[in-house]
C-alpha cells in the first residue's frame, strides 16, 4: 500500500465528516477504509493505525492545538515585557535616588548612609547581589591583606541580608547561595593567586550567613503572632524538609557549582568542602531546633484557620503575609559591615 495516498486519503475524507459526535465522525472514517481500502480492523499495520489516529487527532485538536499556540506565543512576548519592564522598573529607582542624592548636595556621611538605606530595602537585593559580591571582592583585593576573612564577614552579611528580604524558603536560600558562591568563583578564576584565599572565606561565609538566616526565623518563629502563623502553610513542606538536611543543601549546592566550574576551582571547592564538613554541625542543630518550632507553628496554625470562616481565613493569611513581609531588614547594613572591615585594615 501507499501510504502518502493513503493518508491524503483519510485526511480529506475525514474533513469532510459533519456529524456532531465524534464516536459517529470516527466509524465513519474506519467505513471508508473498509469500503475503499479493503482494510478489516485486525489487519491493520502499525504504520496505518498510526495514521488513523494521527488523521483524527490533528482534526479533531485543531481549534485546541491553535489556542494553545496563540497562548504560548502571547506568554513569550507577556514574558519579554516583563523582563524589559521589571528592567525599567529597577533602573528608574536608581534614577530616582540618584536625582535624591544630587539634590542633598553636600550633605553629612550619617545623611547618604540614612538615604542608601533606604535605597537598598527599595530595591530587589537578589537582583543587585552578584554585582554586590564582585565589586566587595575587588575592593577587598585592593586593600591586599586579611582577604580570607574580610570576604567571609561580607559573605556571612551579604547572604544574611539578602535571605531576610523576605519569607524564608528553599528557592532563595538556593539562589542567594548558589549567586554568591558562582560570583566569587568567578573573581577566583581571574585572581589565581588568590583563588583559595576567596573561595574558602565566601563558602565559610556564606555557611555562617545560613546559619545566621535561620537562626533568625527561628526567633521569628517563637513570637510570630496567630495571623502571621497562617503564611507559614504555604511552601511548608518544602523549606520543611530542606532544614531538616541543611546540610545536604549546602554540600550539594556546592557539588553542583563544582561541577560546572574549572578543574582548579573545583579542585579547591571539594578541597574546602572536606574541611567544612564537620563545622556543619551547628547549621544541623539550629535547624533542627526550627523545624521543630515550624512544625508546631504551623500545626497551630492549620487548627486555627479551620476554625475560622473561609473569607475570615483569606484576610488572616493575607495579614499574615503583610506581617512578615513587612519585617524586611535593614539591608545597608551588609555593606555597611563590609565597608567597615575593609577600611579598618
Amino acid at each position: 500500500m501507499n501510504l502518502n495516498k493513503f493518508e491524503d486519503d483519510l485526511r480529506s475524507t475525514y474533513a469532510k465528516k459533519r456529524s456532531k459526535e465524534l464516536t459517529k465522525r470516527v466509524a465513519s472514517l474506519f467505513e471508508h477504509i473498509h469500503d475503499e481500502w479493503s482494510l478489516n480492523n485486525e489487519a491493520l499495520s502499525l504504520g496505518e493505525l498510526k495514521i488513523i489516529s494521527t488523521t483524527i487527532l490533528e482534526r479533531e485538536t485543531k481549534t485546541l492545538h491553535n489556542e494553545v499556540q496563540d497562548l504560548l506565543d502571547q506568554k513569550e512576548r507577556i514574558e519579554r515585557q516583563l523582563e524589559r519592564a521589571s528592567e525599567e522598573f529597577q533602573n528608574t529607582k536608581y534614577i530616582i535616588f540618584d536625582a535624591i542624592e544630587e539634590s542633598l548636595g553636600e550633605t553629612s556621611f550619617q545623611t547618604l548612609g540614612k538615604l542608601h538605606q533606604i535605597k537598598l530595602q527599595s530595591i530587589d537585593l537578589l537582583d543587585m547581589l552578584e554585582e554586590m559580591v564582585e565589586s566587595a571582592i575587588v575592593a577587598t583585593l585592593e586593600k591586599g591583606h586579611d582577604t580570607e576573612e574580610t570576604i567571609e564577614e561580607i559573605t556571612k552579611e551579604l547572604t544574611f541580608e539578602t535571605l531576610s528580604e523576605g519569607p524564608l524558603s528553599t528557592i532563595r536560600i538556593r539562589q542567594v547561595l548558589s549567586t554568591i558562591l558562582e560570583t566569587s568563583i568567578e573573581m577566583a578564576d581571574a585572581t589565581p593567586n588568590k583563588a583559595e584565599e576567596i573561595i574558602r572565606g565566601t563558602m565559610r561565609g556564606i555557611r555562617s550567613g545560613l546559619i545566621k538566616s535561620i537562626s533568625n526565623f527561628k526567633r521569628q518563629l517563637i513570637y510570630m503572632p496567630d495571623e502571621a502563623k497562617l503564611a507559614l502553610i504555604d511552601g511548608y513542606e518544602s523549606l520543611h524538609n530542606e532544614l531538616q538536611r541543611s546540610d545536604l543543601l549546602f554540600t550539594q549546592m556546592v557539588h553542583s557549582i563544582a561541577e560546572k566550574s574549572s578543574t582548579s576551582s573545583k579542585a579547591l571547592l571539594e578541597k574546602i568542602s572536606k574541611e567544612l564538613h564537620y563545622d556543619l554541625q551547628e547549621l544541623v542543630q539550629i535547624s533542627k531546633e526550627t523545624v521543630e518550632i515550624m512544625r508546631d507553628r504551623v500545626s497551630s496554625a492549620v487548627q486555627r484557620s479551620s476554625e475560622l470562616s473561609a473569607q475570615t481565613a483569606k484576610e488572616a493569611k493575607r495579614m499574615g503575609f503583610n506581617v512578615w513581609s513587612s519585617a524586611k531588614m535593614a539591608v545597608s547594613s551588609a555593606l555597611k559591615n563590609a565597608k567597615g572591615r575593609i577600611e579598618k585594615k
